[in-house]
């Protein structure tokens, strides 16, 4: 009976360190969750600066015409009336 008894004690005690170290809810499974808190963290950090510099330039573009002339002439190449335009290319050997 006594051996009975610490048998069921020993299985009851593994299942519950099955529990504890593997299972859904575990320390393993809270460990990865914090990870992953932490990579979502990050990348929110990421995109709220990303949001932020869009922001500016859509305010900036809609307010003045400085960013748009910035812009033709970056993106588009464009050029004012009476400059002149040049273009460096190297001479591949």
């Amino acid at each position: 009976m006594r051996r009975i008894a610490t048998l069921a004690l020993a299985l009851v005690l593994a299942s519950l360190q099955y529990r504890l170290w593997v299972a859904d809810g575990g320390l393993a499974h809270t460990v990865r969750l914090r990870q992953q808190v932490q990579q979502f963290a990050e990348e929110n950090t990421y995109l709220r600066q990303r949001n932020s510099a869009l922001d500016a330039e859509v305010r900036d573009l809609g307010n003045g015409t400085a960013a748009v002339e910035a812009r033709a002439r970056v993106g588009l190449g464009m050029v004012h009336r009476g400059e002149t335009f040049y273009l460096i290319t190297r001479q591949d050997s």
